[in-house]
C-alpha cells in the first residue's frame, strides 16, 4: 500500500480573542508577512503595543520543498499596520528558533534550516537592538547548548535567559536520521560591567523534572516562574516514529533552580466549616505538601473524533484524580461530591499556543497523532493559575471541524479543492514539525 500523501497548508491570517466577549475575530490588515509556520513572535508594550515576528518556514503543498525566512516584521497594534524592518547582519533563514525580549533587545537562539537534500541545526545567539534597529551576533563565553530547535527560552527575574530541552537530529547512515530530545538546561547571563558580553553556564535543577519531550509549550507566570505544558515523546525505530503525546503541567522556579509538577486540586465543593484543632501536614523540601494515604486512582477519559469520511479515532488520556497529587485532601476537597463527573481539560498534544492574562492561562490548539494521521486542533481552554483547580473549556474540540492532514486514497478527498488562504491558524507543516520537535 503506498504511503499516505500529506497536504501542507500555510496561513498568514491574524486573529484576536476577546476575553470578555468570549469570541474570536479575524483582523484584516493590509500587507502582512508572507504565509509561514514555526516562526517566533513576541509582544512589547511600547508605541501602544507591538508584535514582533522573525523567521519561520514556508513549505510546498506536497511538503517536499521548504523556504526558510530571515525577515523581521512588527505589527503596530495601535494603528493596526504591518511594517517590515530591514536591517543587515541578522540571523540566517531558519525556523523552530526561540526569541525573547530582554531589556531593549530581542534575543534569538537556535533553530534549524532544511532543504530537500540536507538540514542543519543552530546554537548561535543574535540580538536586535530596539533603539538602534541593528542586529549583532553574540559570542558568549563558556560551554553552551548544542545545536537544537524547539527549546524553552525564557527570561528570569534575575535578568538571565534560560534554555531548556529542544530537539535535533543527525544522520547516522544514508537516508537514516536519529533524533535527540534534549533535557539539559543552560543560563545565558550578561557579564557585569561588560556591555554585549555574555556567558553560558550549565545548570542542574532539582525537583519534579519533566520527562524527556519535544514540541512542548512555554509561558511565564505572574510570579515569574516558567510554565511548561504538554509535548510529545518520540519513540524512534529505523523505519518508524511513534509519538506519546502529553498534557501535563510543570513549573520552573529560577530563583530556587527547581522544577515543580503542576497538579490541579479539582473542582471546589460547597464551603464547609473548618474543623477545630486541625493539624497541618508538614511540607516537603520542595514546597509541595507531603502525600497521605487514600489517594484516588487515575481517571481515564475517552474521547472520539469522527472525520467527514466516517473514520473514528479514539483519544484516550489518563489524568491524575483530584487530591492525588501527593497531598491529603483538605476539608473542602474530601467531600464525596467531588468524586466522579466529567474531567475537563486539553487532551494530550504538542505545539499548543499559550498566553497568560490576569493570572489565567489560555491554551489554544496544537496537534496530535492518531495512527498514521495528524490532527490540528482549534479548541481553547482556560486555567486560573492562582486557584489551580480545574480547566475551563471556552471552545471545545469540534469533531466536525478537525483538520486531518493525512490524505486518504479516495477520490472524494482530492476533489474538495481546499484553499490555502483560509482556515485554522495552525498549518499542516507546523503540526507536522511538532513530531520532530522542530517547531
Amino acid at each position: 500500500m503506498p504511503p499516505a500523501f500529506t497536504k501542507t497548508f500555510m496561513y498568514n491570517d491574524l486573529y484576536t480573542y476577546n476575553i470578555r466577549k468570549d469570541a474570536w475575530t479575524r483582523v484584516e490588515i493590509p500587507n502582512p508577512p508572507p504565509r509561514r509556520c514555526a516562526h517566533q513572535a513576541v509582544v512589547l508594550p511600547q508605541g501602544g503595543g507591538q508584535l514582533w515576528i522573525f523567521g519561520g518556514e514556508f513549505a510546498s503543498p506536497d511538503g517536499e520543498q521548504f523556504y526558510h525566512y530571515k525577515d523581521l516584521w512588527v505589527l503596530h497594534l495601535a494603528t493596526k499596520t504591518w511594517e517590515q524592518v530591514r536591517s543587515s547582519g541578522g540571523p540566517s533563514g531558519r525556523s523552530g528558533h526561540r526569541m525573547v525580549v530582554w531589556k531593549r533587545q530581542l534575543v534569538l537562539f537556535g533553530g534549524f534550516h532544511e532543504s530537500t537534500r540536507d538540514y542543519i541545526y543552530y546554537n548561535d545567539v543574535h540580538a536586535f537592538n530596539l533603539d538602534t534597529f541593528t542586529w549583532s551576533k553574540l559570542s558568549p563565553s563558556g560551554a553552551g547548548p548544542t545545536p537544537r530547535s524547539g527549546c524553552q527560552m525564557s527570561v528570569t527575574p534575575q535578568g538571565s535567559i534560560v534554555i531548556y530541552g529542544g530537539y535535533s537530529k543527525q544522520r547516522v547512515k544514508k537516508d537514516v536520521d536519529r533524533g535527540t530530545q534534549h533535557s539539559d538546561m543552560f543560563l545565558l547571563q550578561p557579564e557585569d560591567g561588560r556591555e554585549g558580553k555574555w556567558t553560558w553556564t550549565r545548570i542542574n535543577p532539582v525537583g519534579a523534572k519533566p520527562t524527556p519531550r519535544s514540541g512542548f509549550s512555554v509561558a511565564v507566570t505572574p510570579n515569574h516562574q516558567t510554565l511548561l505544558f504538554g509535548g510529545v515523546c518520540d519513540e524512534e525505530e529505523e523505519e518508524s516514529l511513534e509519538g506519546d503525546f502529553l498534557n501535563d503541567l510543570h513549573f520552573y522556579d529560577a530563583a530556587k533552580n527547581r522544577w515543580f509538577a503542576g497538579q490541579l486540586k479539582g473542582p471546589k465543593s460547597e464551603k464547609r466549616k473548618r474543623r477545630r484543632g486541625k493539624t497541618t501536614e508538614p511540607e516537603s523540601a520542595d514546597g509541595q505538601e507531603c502525600g497521605g494515604a487514600g489517594a484516588q486512582g487515575p481517571v481515564e477519559v475517552v474521547r472520539e473524533v469522527v472525520t467527514e469520511d466516517g473514520t473514528v479515532v479514539t483519544i484516550r488520556q489518563t489524568l491524575a484524580a483530584p487530591g492525588s497529587a501527593g497531598r491529603p485532601p483538605s476539608d473542602e476537597e474530601d467531600s464525596p461530591d467531588n468524586a466522579g463527573g466529567p474531567v475537563v481539560g486539553p487532551s494530550p498534544r504538542s505545539n499548543a499556543m499559550l498566553a497568560i492574562k490576569h493570572g489565567r492561562l489560555y491554551l489554544y490548539g496544537g496537534m496530535f497523532e492518531a495512527g498514521d494521521r495528524q490532527v490540528t486542533l482549534g479548541d481553547l481552554y482556560c486555567l486560573d493559575l492562582h486557584k489551580m483547580q480545574e480547566w475551563t473549556a471556552l471552545v471545545e474540540m469540534d469533531p466536525g471541524a478537525q483538520e486531518w492532514l493525512e490524505d486518504t486514497d479516495s477520490e472524494e478527498d482530492s476533489s474538495e479543492g481546499e484553499s490555502a488562504e483560509g482556515g485554522d491558524e495552525d498549518s499542516g507543516a507546523e503540526a507536522g514539525g511538532a513530531l520532530s520537535g522542530d517547531a
